[in-house]
């Protein structure tokens, strides 16, 4: 018979292994000694030694669910209890109970660990419905559309919560972007709408613009290109490829017409300048007639050299009034003189000056002698007062002579 402090053999070849129940028979052994029979029974121990420390390191190592390494461990077990192998048996299944404690450790830290993923989860997805809600009002929509996708991505990351809740928040959550999808919508729709209008607007505004690009009357087509721009700033965009060619059409046709007017008036400007130099000629030949001694033959000359002004043409609008008043200042002193000649030859005239000398001279006469009769009787009060009259009078009468000596004497 042979032994170890584990198990034994007896003289008929049974091996027993030792446990705190007793013996329990685990196999037989007849083809050899009995310490060999002893080796393979240790050996089957050995396997059993080995299997144990492998699911311990799964368990301590890896993500092996707590069910599952369960489920391991009481396979060992069963395989440990009714093992046919020889060894410290209830060393293995104490190692066994003491993995189940690590394995309901883990498992309440999962729990645990779940628990905290599970409110931060909801956390995180509460923050998104509120930030999806307050972006469903919003009118930057590529801006809002991006980053309502991008919240998509982020839910779909986060774990998922209890049905009950996770579906009240993603109803919240869907329904905002169902509202801002609408709203875009909407938007757009009305836009392609008032694109569309614009559109119809600025066709009506390119026929006009064409049809007036070849007008000469410059300044009222010139006013009618301004209105037509103020209209056509009003009417908004169309949609862009329209809006690019409605544009070329419109533009186009103004810079016909500006450039054609451009060229115009540039022509007209040098003819004006050289208006200008011709009218200042006549205006130095005009101002050699002053100072007037011969009114017919002024009149003659000045004729002359106005005839040959009309004929000359417009001149630059801003030296207009400078060359103008230049002319007019002779015309002034050639009317000037005619006035003078006209009075000093007027019969009517001179007869009537001549009528109120008379008068004033019968008149300075008559209070001469009233004067000098009331001093030589003695009255000077009278005689002083009817000198004062006489001076009055002497005064308008020098003022008569003067005038009647402007019609020859």
């Amino acid at each position: 018979m042979s032994s170890d402090p584990w198990g034994r053999v007896d003289e008929t070849g049974t091996v027993y292994v030792r446990t705190a129940d007793g013996e329990r028979e685990v196999g037989s052994w007849q083809a050899g000694s009995p310490d060999e029979a002893l080796a393979y029974f240790e050996r089957k121990y050995e396997g059993l030694v080995v299997e144990i420390g492998l699911l311990e390191r799964r368990v301590k190592t890896t993500d092996l669910a707590p069910k599952d390494a369960l489920t391991a461990i009481e396979h060992l077990r069963a395989s440990v209890t009714e093992a046919h192998a020889v060894g410290d048996l209830a060393a293995l299944a104490t190692r066994l109970d003491a993995l189940v404690g690590l394995v309901e450790s883990r498992r309440e830290e999962r729990k645990v660990a779940k628990a905290k993923a599970t409110d931060e989860a909801k956390v995180a997805k509460e923050e998104l419905v509120a930030e999806a809600e307050g972006l469903a009002e919003s009118e930057q929509w590529r801006t809002a559309g991006e980053r309502l996708r991008a919240l998509v991505d982020t839910w779909k990351a986060l774990p998922r919560l209890d049905r009950k809740a996770d579906d009240e928040l993603w109803h919240r959550f869907s329904h905002a972007r169902s509202v801002f999808s609408k709203r875009r919508k909407a938007h757009f729709a009305s836009l392609d709408s008032q694109r569309e209008e614009a559109r119809r607007a600025k066709e009506k505004l390119v026929t006009e613009a064409l049809a007036l690009s070849n007008s000469t009357d410059w300044g009222p087509t010139a006013a009618r290109y301004r209105e037509l721009m103020t209209e056509w700033k009003a009417a908004g965009r169309a949609q862009r490829e329209a809006e690019d060619d409605l544009w070329n059409r419109f533009r186009g046709a103004q810079d016909q017409f500006f450039q054609a007017r451009t060229e115009v008036f540039n022509e007209r400007d040098s003819q004006e300048r050289e208006n200008l130099a011709l009218k200042e000629e006549l205006a130095i030949e005009a101002e050699k007639i002053l100072p007037v001694t011969d009114l017919k033959a002024a009149r003659a000359a000045f004729r002359g050299i106005n005839e040959r002004w009309e004929a000359v043409g417009h001149v630059p609008r801003d030296a207009r009034p400078r060359i103008e008043a230049r002319m007019h200042a002779v015309e002034r002193a050639i009317q000037d003189s005619e006035e003078n000649e006209w009075r000093r030859t007027n019969p009517e005239a001179r007869a009537r000056a001549a009528g109120l000398t008379g008068q004033l001279q019968a008149a300075v006469d008559k209070l001469r002698t009233q004067a000098e009769a009331a001093r030589a009787a003695g009255n000077a009060s009278k005689a002083d007062k009817l000198t004062r009259e006489l001076e009055g009078r002497q005064a308008l009468l020098d003022q008569a002579l003067k005038g009647l000596e402007e019609f020859g004497g």
